[in-house]
């Protein structure tokens, strides 16, 4: 293929969309374990259906191990492509970084940028929070994200659009479109709390009978069972297209002070700075970090069935049950992990894949409240497996010993009966 004029799809798509992202932190490209790009300057490409890319400086790319190759590809968006090969590593890629030399005006700023398949290069983004001085407080995420905190908070945050009616917004996911247990708990916290705004939740029970859609608005209907000077307790119905979901049900409580006070004690495991960061959520704004990597996709590594993590946020939001979402949400990562573990030949890589996996029914309750900003433990056993399910009990503590919460999941955990590509399945990790 030769330079050609390239005719412009802009004029004939005026609502197609491609939007130029400054990141803020640090980005770099590895081939296995040789680093081949990093810049302080790379930008996000958020492209109409199409997956996120992201784009570095040409200055910012260790191009001594690529070679240029005589590819080219036209794009009716962007323009005309050009390629080069990596040549060094263990395992070279062909035409697996490209730039448009002249791209079009509409993406002017990718001038001078280039592009690596992440399907093919590993991508590691690294954010610097403000007030982290401690080079152990990295926070790092693999490229593509999911999206921010901000964003899973404003998934969370229903808004109401009628009597005891809320509303959970739609979201773009490319790579999973379902919505997570966690996320359809969270909001259950927040419709109750914005329900009964002179009570908070003090323990939930939410079964998941039928997956959510990202594509599709989660309505909320909110009953008050019975609401009294001190309890109350609510029925949170989610449903999408008035199909049911996931019904909860919660109780509330008006407070009171300790009349006595005890805790379980906390596990004595590494802190968050001896854990291992993990980057599989995609999920900027959130520390997340694993004791003994314990959250593997490694099928070929064993361990007991427990997973201990370290989790913290970037940002605190000002109301309790905002809070109470954040911690909630996370509470349902980690049951299916841990059971895996001590099998030989199985992990979280078979999830979705060969295994058919999800929550099932949480059982949360709530006994203190801390800045999301400070690390919380979760901890995490599988307590038992079998018949196609897996239980956890799980206890989250912050850092000093305090427990916020404990819970209990249900998990399912069986495998397919005909492949998820078979049933118009194509999914990834939940974040």
């Amino acid at each position: 293929m030769t330079d050609v004029k390239i005719e412009s799809a802009w004029g004939k798509y005026p609502d197609y969309r491609i939007d130029l992202v400054p990141y803020e932190g640090t980005a770099r490209v590895y081939a296995g374990d040789l680093l081949v790009a990093e810049s302080r300057s790379a930008v996000r490409l958020l492209e109409t259906k199409h997956v996120e890319r992201l784009y570095f400086p040409e200055a910012d790319v260790h191009w001594e191990h690529f070679e240029p190759t005589e590819h080219l590809t036209i794009c009716p968006f962007k323009g005309q492509a050009s390629y080069w090969s990596l040549v060094a590593g263990d395992q070279p890629e062909e035409n697996v970084v490209w730039t448009y030399r002249q791209p079009f005006d509409e993406v002017a700023g990718i001038e001078g940028y280039v592009c690596f398949y992440q399907e093919r290069l590993h991508h590691v983004l690294e954010e610097h929070w403000p007030g982290l001085d401690d080079e152990r407080d990295g926070v790092r995420n693999r490229f593509p994200l999911w999206g921010d905190a901000s964003d899973l908070l404003g998934l969370m945050n229903v808004t109401e659009n009628g009597p005891h009616r809320f509303e959970g917004p739609t979201y773009h996911d490319l790579t999973r479109n379902v919505v997570e247990g966690g996320q359809l708990l969270g909001e259950a916290i927040v419709a109750a709390s914005k329900t009964i705004p002179d009570q908070r939740v003090t323990s939930a029970f939410m079964t998941f009978p039928k997956s959510a859609r990202f594509d599709l608005v989660q309505d909320l209907d909110v009953e008050v069972l019975r609401q009294g000077r001190t309890f109350s307790t609510v029925e949170v119905r989610v449903s999408q297209e008035g199909v049911l979901c996931s019904p909860a049900l919660l109780l509330m409580d008006s407070g009171a002070g300790d009349t006595i006070s005890g805790t379980a004690p906390m596990p004595d495991v590494p802190g968050p700075y001896e854990a291992v960061p993990y980057d599989g959520f995609g999920v900027s704004g959130r520390d997340v970090r694993i004791v003994d990597a314990g959250y593997d996709r490694d099928p070929d590594r064993v361990g007991p069935p427990d997973i201990y993590a370290w989790i913290r946020f970037r940002d605190n939001p000002a109301e309790a049950y905002l809070r109470q979402a954040l911690v909630a949400q996370a509470a349902t990562h980690w049951t299916i992990g841990a059971a895996l573990r001590p099998h030989p030949g199985i992990s979280e890589l078979a999830a979705h894949v060969t295994l058919s996996t999800g929550i099932m029914s949480i059982a949360i309750a709530f006994h203190d409240d801390a800045p999301v900003t400070e690390w919380f433990l979760y901890s995490n056993p599988a307590i038992w497996s079998g018949r196609g399910l897996a239980q956890g009990e799980g206890r989250i503590y912050t850092q000093d010993g305090r427990l916020l919460a404990s819970y209990s999941v249900q998990a399912m955990i069986r495998d397919f009966t005909k492949p998820p590509e078979a049933m118009g399945m194509d999914w990834s990790n939940a974040m």
